[in-house]
């Protein structure tokens, strides 16, 4: 009998159902042949056939599996994980077992009301993130006893790499040489040599000690605990330091903190560290907050984002990012730093735990974990002449003990180690190192007791053993406790119980603008979807739990996982290798221009130091160029927005024997697809220069184009756009590289491997170098890629694009009329994002774009991008998530918004005492005595469908100036918090 064709075809449609690709993109059939209508195309192919030059357009499909539903992707990807073998490690380096609370991990981790928010740049509907953040700050000032701190960096090691930075700028010595205690974190060392390298530093390894002369350096970073655990008092090196002239950082573990004096208390000029014990998973090397801390006079050199009090109109305090006009936009080429994000989500919950365990928890917590490091000692000592020695008296939570020469009593304990599913780190000279944390427990200990020495704790011996003194340890001596008070500022006291600190949460969570409440047109930063089932591996324990340096062997799913990812992200950019290292965008900038200069170093050709980049570029194209020791030329751009080319030309011309690369964004900066693309890659290349594409804007190409055929030679993804990791209200983000074959063995090294070389003596900085702590980077979020170029296969990947293009183009089309759209490509088209000029509008009757942007609060969107690339414009970028009804609502919004702007310019509105320039307006303004000539109803409901779910910013507008010149970086008084002000 013949199968019913309608039969089969329904069961087709209904297989084809459960695409996820139809619920990740936004516009349905019937919007998209609306939308299409609208711009005079009859189909999706036309469009991007008038959009994408010809000369880069793919014809045909990207070769990767066929799409998978959520289901089978999550199966799928759990069978990876089964393959991840979790033992108990402690191995130590800066990277522990933790305990995330459980009201931490379901109300902030899994929430996305916290995770898919943006950078809090628009501070009036940021309150919430920006407290939290301030919090983070405030406990890192505490513990460190430093009165200023950054709201975090991205990990442990760049962030010792910037101090190096800041203690260069700010030492007054010649030297041009920077000390490193040998005692450092393996990956810390390497990546403080890579970046010394590029800056044309010396770093000098050795005993603290015994090798350091202050007189010979600018500055150097000293350790404490450091890597096997030793404890130091280093004032007496840093006063001889600063009786030199140079500075010094002091690497050191927040929970250790708690119990030992501070770097503060030793005279350090900054701190620096990892908060990733304080609740957040290991996931094989990241995300992990880092922290920077450092004396005030410093704080206007700190990298990265600080979080500041300042007032808003109505004279309430209001929180937001200082200094925010980064300084690699200011200052481009000049930049002492690149860095543009922060670890925003994973310093809020190491924040939180703080809060949430106290300060009383937190000494609990540090007391036990000492206490069971100091159990393990007296376990191992009741073995006798079976235990090998201690090296080291004096410990917080890291021991190392020593079976001398000749390696078969280490072996046979790593044997016994093994056989228990237990990790122990391999020191040379035959020793072990281990390293304890919170979630070690009496049976953990006799077990380790047992691997060391091979004698089993009778269970008498054992309640002998426990009897530990918890108060006076004497592993750590008087003189190096800690003499000031742990987290004295009441917000760490504040919310003792689970429901009121679960309120805490709800109502920080309350103060912001995410995803959950409508959509964030923010140009170059592609707020979209990120889905549920992209999230849920993130929260598995087979990922979640894994030591960076676990073995090879337990992480055969990692292995898999980013092998697979690789190769998807190698055919989608047409490359042929992927370095998952750079754990942020402007990391991956970094790492790809070390990829060229190594390359060119190895071919006799390191003389070529000038980079090339267009006027258009993201400030921190320039800023990783001038990291990496290049001398930046910058190229002009002509009226269109596009790449000059003649200017190019000269400046090649110019350059010539000494070219290293041209950084170009592709579509460009401008959001357009650039015609001489191809012209301008052969024309660097002819000249014996590579071609750094930056990814930025890869949304609007993936399964259109591909980098590598367009004539770039490396590019940076970021995983946290187009990709869909989230944003995470500042981080966390991932930058990985894809590179030609050429460059495949110029890829950053492993950090650990490298490292160990260094302080052992046996290597210094040798290319490429590693880039960030990790050898994967933040590898527990690349589980989110995977599940979306999964779920989405080459078809979905395809349509992403293609709705990106269409919904940018939509909105251009409808607002073009009410505001310019000032660059096009080809048949007045654009990219994946539109840039509204706004410029006329403050001489003609005093409205800027700021005025534009706080206004679009009180319609319930978050602003556009402000002022970037071009001053007072607004660049949106839709995403392809969002449909056809959300798109309309936004220039709904932006077409009243003009409304108003020409009741202004006519004087229907006063030119000073008009929405736009009194907005955001605050509930408590609108209850309040009404001294404005226009409605409540109009400041607050412009159009009927805001009062559906009116989103209320918390504070008015924010002083940014006023903060900025008294800036206060730390919690205010608990009063200001009772008082509802911040």
């Amino acid at each position: 009998m013949s199968p019913d064709p309608s039969l089969a075809g329904g069961i087709r449609a209904l297989l084809g159902s459960d695409e996820f690709h139809a619920r990740h993109l936004g516009p349905g059939r019937a919007q998209e042949a609306a939308m299409l209508a609208l711009l005079g195309f009859g189909s999706r192919a036309e469009l991007i056939r008038a959009t994408v030059p010809s000369a880069i357009l793919l014809d045909g499909p990207l070769a990767l599996p066929p799409p998978a539903t959520e289901a089978s992707a999550l199966a799928e990807l759990r069978a990876l994980a089964r393959r991840n073998e979790v033992w108990r490690s402690y191995l130590g380096t800066g990277h522990h077992g933790t305990l995330t609370p459980e009201p931490i991990r379901r109300n902030v981790f899994e929430n996305p009301g916290w995770y898919t928010a943006y950078t809090p740049y628009q501070a009036e509907v940021a309150q919430g993130r920006l407290e939290a953040m301030l919090n983070f700050q405030q406990m890192v000032v505490e513990l460190t006893g430093l009165p200023v701190a950054n709201a975090s960096l991205l990990d442990e090691a760049t962030a010792a790499a910037e101090a190096m930075a800041v203690c260069r700028r700010a030492s007054k010595s010649a030297s041009q040489r920077y000390f490193a205690d040998a005692g450092t974190h393996p990956q810390v060392l390497a990546v403080m040599a890579t970046r010394a390298h590029w800056m044309g530093l010396e770093l000098v390894v050795g005993d603290a000690q015994r090798d350091l002369d202050p007189a010979g350096v600018f500055g150097a970073h000293l350790q404490t605990p450091d890597t096997e655990g030793r404890l130091h008092d280093f004032s007496a090196t840093i006063a001889a330091l600063h009786a030199a002239g140079a500075l010094a950082c002091v690497g050191t573990d927040p929970l250790a903190l708690v119990l030992l004096r501070t770097p503060g208390e030793m005279g350090a000029d900054l701190a620096i560290g990892s908060a990733q014990r304080f609740g957040i998973p290991m996931g094989y090397g990241g995300p992990h907050a880092a922290f920077m801390s450092a004396r005030a006079e410093l704080v206007r050199m700190l990298p990265g984002r600080i979080v500041g009090v300042s007032k808003d109109s109505a004279g309430n305090t209001a929180l937001r990012m200082a200094l925010q006009t980064r300084e690699q936009h200011i200052r481009r080429e000049k930049a002492t730093s690149n860095i543009c994000t922060a670890q925003a989500l994973l310093a809020n919950m190491a924040a939180f735990y703080a809060a949430y365990h106290g300060p009383e928890g937190l000494l609990r917590i540090a007391l036990r974990v000492n206490a069971m490091a100091r159990l393990l000692v007296r376990l191992v000592a009741q073995a006798g002449t079976r235990a090998p020695t201690l090296a080291h008296r004096q410990y917080f939570d890291t021991l190392v003990f020593d079976y001398g020469p000749g390696g078969t009593a280490e072996q046979a304990a790593l044997a016994r180690a093994q056989a228990l599913r237990i990790n122990l780190r391999r020191l040379d000279g035959g020793r072990l190192g281990m390293s304890l944390d919170e979630t070690v427990g009496i049976v953990d200990v006799d077990d380790l007791a047992y691997a060391i020495t091979g004698v089993r704790s009778d269970a008498r011996a054992l309640e002998r053993a426990v009897d530990v003194t918890v108060a006076e340890p004497e592993s750590v001596p008087a003189a190096l406790r800690r003499r000031s008070p742990v987290l004295a500022h009441p917000v760490f006291s504040m919310h003792r119980s689970e429901t009121a600190f679960v309120r805490y949460l709800k109502r920080l969570e309350n103060r912001d603008l995410s995803l959950v409440h409508s959509m964030i047109p923010l140009g170059s930063c592609t707020m979209k979807l990120n889905a549920a089932a992209e999230m849920a591996p993130v929260g598995w324990p087979e990922f979640a739990d894994l030591h960076p340096l676990a073995p090879a062997g337990q992480a055969q799913g990692y292995g898999e996982m980013l092998r697979q990812l690789g190769g998807w992200l190698a055919e989608i950019t047409g490359f042929a290798a992927v370095s998952f290292q750079p754990n942020s965008g402007a990391q991956g900038e970094y790492a790809g221009l070390l990829a060229i200069r190594s390359w060119q170093h190895a071919r006799g050709q390191g003389h070529r130091d000038v980079c090339l980049i267009p006027s258009s570029a993201h400030g921190t194209n320039p800023a990783s160029a001038q990291m990496m020791g290049l001398r930046i030329e910058v190229v002009a751009c002509d009226a269109a927005g596009n790449i000059d080319a003649g200017d190019l030309g000269a400046k090649i011309d110019q350059h010539r024997d000494r070219l290293a690369a041209l950084m170009v964004t592709y579509p460009s900066t401008h959001g357009v697809f650039e015609p001489g693309i191809h012209e301008a890659c052969a024309a660097v290349h002819e000249a014996g220069g590579q071609v750094y594409m930056d990814g930025a804007n890869l949304n609007a190409l993936a399964g259109l184009a591909r980098p590598g055929a367009i004539g770039a030679d490396v590019c940076h993804l970021n995983l946290h756009k187009t990709f869909c990791i989230p944003h995470g209200g500042g981080g966390p983000g991932m930058g990985p590289i894809a590179v030609a074959a050429h460059l495949a063995p110029h890829l950053p090294s492993d950090p650990f491997a490298a490292g160990a070389a260094i302080a052992a003596g046996r290597s210094g900085a040798q290319a490429p170098g590693a880039v960030s702590a990790a050898p994967f980077g933040s590898a527990l979020i690349c589980t989110i890629a995977w599940m979306y170029i999964r779920m989405m296969g080459a078809d979905g990947i395809r349509k992403a694009s293609e709705f990106a293009i269409l919904n940018a183009n939509y909105v251009a089309r409808r607002l073009r009329d009410h505001f310019p759209v000032l660059y096009a490509g080809q048949g007045g088209l654009v990219a994946h994002e539109c840039i509204l000029d706004l410029r006329r509008l403050k001489p003609e009757c005093g409205i800027s774009a700021e005025d534009v942007a706080k206004r679009l609060m009180d319609y319930g969107f978050h602003a556009p991008t402000l002022s970037f690339p071009v001053p007072d414009t607004l660049m949106i970028e839709p995403t392809e998530s969002e449909s056809k009804a959300e798109l309309d609502r936004f220039c709904d919004a932006m077409i009243a918004i003009h409304g108003e702007i020409e009741r202004v310019r006519c004087g229907t509105l006063d030119r000073i005492d008009n929405p736009l320039r009194n907005a955001p307006h605050t509930a408590a303004s609108i209850a309040a005595d009404w001294p404005h000539g226009y409605s409540r109803e109009e400041a607050a409901f412009p159009l009927p469908w805001v009062r559906e779910a009116k989103f209320w910013p918390s504070v008015a507008r924010v002083d940014n100036a006023a903060g900025d010149r008294s800036l206060v970086c730390t919690c205010p008084p608990v009063a200001d918090y009772e008082e509802g002000g911040a």
